[in-house]
């Protein structure tokens, strides 16, 4: 009670200094506890259909060989919540802006990458085994971090609810471990349930956007401020930057490379969203829990780049490395051909 009390204290602060805090947002009780509700099924969904797509003896595969799987938490729970701090420190947030963005930092892997990962021609074993293990390891790191960091920001020292941040992190551990079983020993079902759960994830996601936008229709500005765009922009492309070099450094395969630097920087904005929404009265985060859709929308467009990039230097590069090859073949084409003729003239010169 008196963390929650403290952090409304700052709250109301900023609000009435003059560094642009959010705005306090009051949200009629039933509009507030819909959302609330349908963001946890998105959650739950998301994370169950992440347990559907993994495969016990895979995930022992790479546990078993877990430098991919090291390095990407290493980049995970090391690059991302020291950026947050680093951006929200150098932009001067107020206290409810940065935490939002501490807790996004902070975040694991989201189950976007394991999509981008497929389109970079990325390993999707891999990516799979590390979003998996990045929510796990999240249970303790991502309190841990918080804690860490929190402390760099006045008023934020025992401000932060860990208690609802560990039971949406439980809550997520939950459907991921159905989904696996279901996945184990169950297969014919994963399909229906993938599919199912698909339109579910999209009717739910209609509905949060649409009753969002309801709650927040008169300071919806409020949120598209300067700051709070830079970070969401920026927060995602040094991931995917730094990911890509600490996994070059440490010499994993350019295939590796690519899953290590999507999973760095794609959050998982679901469960963002949730400890945002649930673990924070609304007068206390204001607009500030749509933070994580803005992330989102960068992550998605900055990825989708990337994709491309990628795909313009295949066309490239393949043409040139098909030239090189064929180019390769005809020299020794040429060769076999020159052998022969040089080992007549031989014969005939030994004759003569």
């Amino acid at each position: 009670m008196s963390s929650t009390m403290n952090v409304t204290d700052i709250y109301n602060e900023g609000n009435m200094s003059a560094n642009g805090s959010t705005g306090i947002l009051n949200i009629p009780p039933s509009l507030n506890n819909a959302i609330n509700t349908f963001t946890v099924i998105i959650l739950f969904i998301t994370m169950i259909s992440l347990g559907c797509t993994m495969e016990i003896s895979k995930i022992k595969s790479h546990l078993l060989k877990p430098k991919g799987v090291v390095i990407a938490m290493v980049t995970q729970f090391g690059i991302m919540p020291l950026t947050a701090f680093t951006l929200a420190k150098a932009l001067k947030m107020d206290s409810v802006k940065a935490v939002t963005v501490l807790i996004c930092g902070c975040c694991p892997g989201g189950n976007l990458s394991n999509i981008f990962t497929l389109a970079l021609k990325g390993d999707m074993n891999l990516s799979i085994v590390m979003t998996t293990c990045s929510c796990i390891a999240a249970l303790g790191l991502m309190p841990l971090l918080l804690l860490i960091y929190c402390q760099g920001f006045s008023g934020l020292e025992n401000a932060v609810p860990y208690m609802g941040i560990l039971s949406a992190l439980t809550f997520t551990l939950v459907p991921c471990g159905m989904g696996v079983l279901l996945n184990h020993y169950k297969p014919k079902y994963t399909p229906v349930v993938l599919k199912s759960g698909l339109s579910i994830l999209i009717i739910s996601s209609i509905i949060v956007f649409s009753l969002s936008g309801v709650a927040v229709k008169d300071m919806l500005w409020m949120i598209l401020t300067t700051d709070v765009i830079a970070v969401a922009v920026l927060m995602p492309l040094i991931g995917f930057i730094l990911g890509y070099i600490m996994s070059a450094i440490c010499r994993l395969s350019p295939k590796c490379c690519r899953t290590v630097s999507v999973e760095t920087g794609c959050q998982n904005i679901q469960l963002c969203l949730t400890i945002l929404k649930v673990a924070f009265p609304p007068e206390v985060i204001g607009p500030m829990f749509l933070f994580p859709l803005l992330y989102y929308t960068s992550q998605c467009a900055e990825a989708l780049l990337l994709t491309v990039c990628f795909r313009c230097y295949q066309m490239v590069k393949s043409p040139a490395e098909e030239t090189r090859i064929n180019t390769n073949v005809n020299a020794k084409q040429e060769e076999q051909v020159k052998l022969p003729q040089c080992l007549r003239s031989l014969e005939e010169n030994s004759k003569t």
